[in-house]
Parts: structure tokens; sequence; C-alpha cells
């Protein structure tokens, strides 16, 4: 069954405002910056207007809106990539690695004390939107640098190629950056979370 032309969702001001404040918290997480994420978001709103005609309907105006947003975001990366020197990415992995290191054994399996914890049904914990309160709140204890790898890879959907390319950094230390982000990610939602007890961020 198709969809009529008098069906199909529309842009309009009041549609993309609903959407400002999920648009804000995205470019924010992602860039680190309140004022050029308000201002990327500003953007995507304008472009989004002067180009309403263009939406064809096949996908939800948000998910049209975001890509609109994502390729804004990307290109505001790859601006600022370019006065962050790759040692900066390092530096901060170094860090959070000794925060990691006491977690493993020589062999790199959990020591016993250190194992991840039964998280139960991930399903049902996803389906809370306090969820996503306390992961938000997670990945911004993530250093900059870090979270801003993770956040190409998972939420920008870039490749492991693309973000080495963006960011000046080998293949090598984005793997190692990745797995930095993932084990402190893991950490504080198990205790902040998945412990059961009350969010403490």
């Amino acid at each position: 069954m198709t969809t009529s032309s008098t069906d199909a969702p529309k842009v309009t001001p009041e549609a993309l405002e609903a959407l400002r404040a999920d648009m804000l918290r995205f470019a924010t997480l992602q860039l680190r910056d309140s004022h050029l994420a308000e201002d990327m978001v500003q953007d995507t709103l304008i472009t989004a207007l002067a180009k309403a005609e263009q939406f064809a309907g096949r996908a939800s105006v948000k998910t049209w809106v975001f890509a609109i947003l994502r390729n804004n975001v990307i290109d505001a990366i790859k601006l600022r990539s370019r006065t962050v020197s790759a040692g900066d990415y390092a530096a901060e992995g170094e860090s959070l690695d000794s925060a990691f290191d006491h977690l493993f054994k020589a062999n790199e399996h959990w020591t016993p004390a250190a194992r991840p914890t039964d998280w139960g049904d991930p399903e049902d914990a996803l389906r809370e939107q306090q969820f996503w309160a306390v992961f938000d709140a997670c990945l911004t204890r993530l250093p900059e640098n870090t979270a801003r790898v993770f956040m190409m890879r998972e939420f920008l959907e870039l490749d492991s190629h693309e973000i080495c390319t963006t960011l000046s950094i080998s293949m090598s230390n984005c793997h190692v950056i990745l797995h930095r982000a993932r084990n402190g990610l893991r950490r504080c939602l198990e205790a902040n979370w998945f412990s059961g007890e009350a969010p403490a961020c």
C-alpha cells in the first residue's frame, strides 16, 4: 500500500521545532561545544526548511533532518580536527589506559574481581528512557577526543578508515581508542545503571 501525497509527513516549522531538543543533545554530545552545537542545529533547521520540497516522504522527517545534521557535524569535526594533533588522542588514551590496566591478567582475560557483572536482559534496559540519560552522562565523562572517536563510529556510522582520515590517526590507534571508550562506558553503566542502585550521574 503506497502513501498518498496528502498522507505523507510534511516538513513544517512546527515539526522541525519539535526535533530541536533531540538535535541539540546529539550535536552537543558529539561536538562538546554548546555554542557550536546550537549553530549546527540552527543551520540544519534552516537547510531543512529551504529544502522542504525535496523531502519525498520515503523516511520520517526526523530521519531526513538528522541526516542533514549528521553531515553538518561531520564537516565541523573535519574542520576542528585540523587543529587537534594525533598526539592528543594518544595522550588521552594513555591516561584512560591506566584506569583499565588492573582489570586484566597478563593474558588479557578479566581478573575475577573485575569480571563484568550480569547485566540481565539488555532489551528491558534499552526500553527505559532513563537508561539513555545515564548513557549520555557516561559518554560525557569520557575524555573529549575518546568520546568523539566513539561517536563517529557508533552514532555517525563512519567506518574506521573514514575516522582515521578525518582525525589523522592510525588504524591501530583508532581501534585502541574505541576499545577504551567501550570499556569506559561499560564500567560507568555497571556502576550507575546495571548495579540496581539509583543512577549517580
